[in-house]
């Protein structure tokens, strides 16, 4: 079924055909091919969790970059210092879901090594879900957690401040697990993730209270007013405290990497998205705490048996709203909304990439 006037409404696609869609995007743009695999494994990964922000609906503006002369195909992360448990990484404005990989390679062996290892990668093309450097890292058996910023693309308003100073700036931090899921806590400083606003721009509906405000500071839940002029701007979660963390996210990755920060001399005025991203990945063996996976395991048991709130389905620990996403998308297909969709075969288009077997949802 691939008459288009049939998917306005929107589709559902299963992540095979997805992935090798993306891949031939990428193929035909002029990546290699492992470049092009990587790229749609994180995309495809990020819809398939649920967060649709950072998945496939990214690629209109990664072409746009790549038109601009910003995004650069086919490059690798520079290893610009190695002082042993710290390493500072280049990323040239690669494609994130390149450097940042080879980013983690590195900081993965070297923790493995040494027990600890400190990695500030600079200069990366936009890294994606943060979440899936975690789990890169959790895989391996190390534990780490991650301060990033979205340097010179300012967003989101300081507490109090009536316009945009700073990005979204995740947080990111993940446990291993022997024989089961790892922890992974993902999450934007900001109430939502921009792009958010953008899956709600699309499909024509309202965002949560308490998200955005207007260009002259009102509180409003239309996210046009990310998305047209004049501009508006996201608010932080948890008020100051969010605030708070956005600050030191933006001062850790940014200014600690060797990359930069946003300021009114560095604002990016193109389409590309330029994340930095200081990391720590620890390997657990280094510590003293022979009884830590048993004392994580109870805690989460204890955690996990409280009794339910009124409407409360169950009490899930971090990475699980995810897990069951995959699964439930795994099984049902990824849901992509028709707006996308259309931009998403334009792109293909102007590659000659035919498009793929997919169900009006």
């Amino acid at each position: 079924m691939n008459d288009t006037a049939q998917f306005s409404s929107g589709i559902r696609i299963s992540s095979e055909a997805l992935h090798e869609f993306v891949s031939a995007i990428w193929r035909g743009a002029g990546s290699d091919k492992e470049e092009a695999m990587l790229v749609a494994d994180h995309l495809v990964q990020a819809n398939l969790s649920g967060h649709d922000s950072h998945g496939v609906g990214m690629i209109p503006r990664y072409l746009r970059s790549l038109s601009d002369g910003e995004l650069k195909l086919n490059r690798h992360a520079i290893l610009a210092r190695d002082a042993g448990a710290v390493l500072t990484v280049e990323g040239g404005l690669g494609f994130g879901q390149v450097v940042a990989k080879e980013a983690m390679d590195m900081g993965i062996a070297r923790a493995r090594k040494l027990g600890l290892c400190a990695v500030g990668l600079r200069n990366a093309h936009h890294i994606g879900r943060i979440g899936h450097w975690a789990e890169q890292c959790a895989a391996a058996g190390l534990v780490s957690f991650h301060f990033v910023n979205v340097a010179g693309d300012p967003l989101v308003a300081p507490f109090g401040g009536i316009d945009a100073r700073f990005g979204t700036n995740p947080f990111c931090a993940a446990y291993p697990r022997r024989g089961k899921p790892p922890l992974v806590l993902d999450f934007a400083t900001s109430r939502v993730a921009f792009g958010k606003t953008r899956v709600a721009y699309n499909k024509g509906v309202q965002l949560p209270e308490g998200c955005v405000i207007d260009h002259e500071g009102k509180p409003t839940t239309d996210p046009k007013v990310m998305h047209e002029a004049p501009r508006g701007s996201l608010l932080t979660l948890g008020e100051f405290k969010g605030y708070g963390l956005a600050a030191m996210c933006e001062v850790f990755a940014g200014a600690l990497s060797g990359g930069f920060t946003t300021h009114a001399e560095s604002i990016v005025r193109t389409n590309a998205i330029v994340n930095c991203m200081l990391s720590v990945i620890l390997d657990p063996a280094a510590l003293d705490a022979p009884d830590a996976e048993a004392e994580a395991e109870a805690f989460l048991e204890w955690v996990k048996a409280s009794p339910l709130q009124e409407g409360a389905g169950e009490i899930q620990v971090p990475g699980e709203p995810e897990l069951a996403r995959r699964r439930e998308r795994g099984e049902s297909g990824i849901p992509i909304d028709g707006t996308t969709w259309e931009q998403l075969l334009e792109a293909g288009g102007r590659f000659s990439v035919a498009m793929p077997a997919v169900q009006a949802d």
